[in-house]
């Protein structure tokens, strides 16, 4: 009977053997960097037979052979779906590597043109009894002028965007939140050239008052806080509900809880938002030249006389033409990318030490 009985089972079901396509071999881990110095090669080639004279189209032509050689090879040796998902690994690359290499040229060009005259005597000294066509003079007078108008500018949009933004995510509700919602979303589309001629009617028009670095200022901040107001809402969006919940169930008033808890917790990026702020009104030059006019004197004074300002000072040496201001103003454009680096960097040691500690 036992024999009978395993006579009956049913015998083990053999597994189906894989499709073919999914058990060819695939390409060497070297074959996309392999496939990249080929494509490179055709089409520096490619560019020589033609007589192509741009860099540019060299570059095209490869990054066109890199995609189709990649996908033939995979089609080949691996599979067409294999083929697809290479394929779209490529493009991924070819694009980040055509955002990487203008930055990288801007960057080698600043750092090569601006360095020949960029010294302790260039950051120290000002224009004053120096002509545009003149060697030598600094940018003492300029980079005095851009940190006063920014740090003027961002005492007054700092705050107003940061109570805008914690009033739309804590406490705006109907119509009036809508209201603000729609006009930050037209402020951040504003060019700087009204912004400067609202400030020019209003302070120095219909006041009387004279120019001066703080109406560059003022106009400066019109550009700065439509970009804090959305960079630091959607940063108290991220804060989860459950600390905000977890703090009123202990009795804290709504304000002390927002202070408390929700800004500490999304200081890292409210910190990185109004570095983009700053980063996006220290290379405006429209206001300053309607505000401020410019100056080759040193005045220390924001509030009484014409001040200038980095981009202002690229702008009046790079119109001069001649090789001395064209270095000059390579050399302020280093300075004013420095700037705006060491602000970042700052602006994020501040939030790191300020961000709520993480841990047992």
């Amino acid at each position: 009977m036992s024999h009978a009985l395993q006579d009956q089972r049913p015998a083990p079901a053999r597994k189906s053997p894989a499709p073919a396509g999914l058990t060819r071999g695939g390409l060497p881990r070297w074959a996309p960097a392999g496939i990249a110095v080929l494509s490179i090669a055709l089409g520096c080639g490619i560019g020589l037979v033609a007589d192509l004279h741009s860099k540019i189209q060299w570059g095209l032509i490869a990054s066109l052979l890199f995609i189709g050689i990649t996908y033939a090879a995979s089609a080949v040796v691996e599979n067409r779906r294999q083929a697809k998902d290479r394929v779209t690994t490529s493009l991924v690359w070819v694009c980040f590597v055509l955002a990487v290499i203008p930055l990288l040229s801007l960057i080698w060009t600043t750092v090569s043109r601006g360095m020949k005259v960029l010294d302790g005597d260039f950051i120290s000294h000002s224009m004053n009894g120096v002509t545009s066509f003149e060697e030598g003079g600094g940018v003492y007078h300029a980079l005095l002028g851009t940190i006063e108008q920014i740090a003027l500018a961002t005492l007054i949009a700092a705050p107003i965007g940061l109570l805008t933004a914690v009033y739309l995510v804590e406490y705006g509700r109907g119509s009036l939140a809508k209201a603000v919602t729609f006009f930050v979303d037209v402020m951040t589309g504003i060019p700087s050239i009204v912004a400067g001629l609202f400030i020019l009617t209003t302070w120095n028009l219909a006041l009387g008052f004279g120019p001066s670095g703080f109406a560059g200022s003022m106009a400066l901040s019109i550009l700065m806080m439509p970009v804090v107001v959305r960079s630091t809402e959607e940063m108290l969006k991220l804060v989860p509900n459950e600390l905000r919940e977890a703090a009123l169930a202990l009795g804290v008033p709504k304000w002390r809880m927002i202070l408390k808890v929700v800004l500490p917790t999304a200081i890292g990026g409210i910190a990185t938002g109004l570095m983009l702020a700053v980063a996006r009104i220290a290379g405006e030059t429209a206001p300053i030249m309607l505000l401020v006019f410019g100056t080759q004197l040193i005045n220390n004074n924001p509030f009484e006389g014409a001040q200038s300002s980095l981009p202002l000072y690229i702008w009046e040496q790079y119109k001069v033409g001649s090789d001395a201001s064209y270095d000059r103003a390579w050399a302020a454009a280093l300075v004013l990318i420095a700037f705006v680096m060491i602000l970042n960097l700052v602006a994020r040691g501040i939030a790191r030490w300020k961000a709520p500690k993480t841990g047992r």
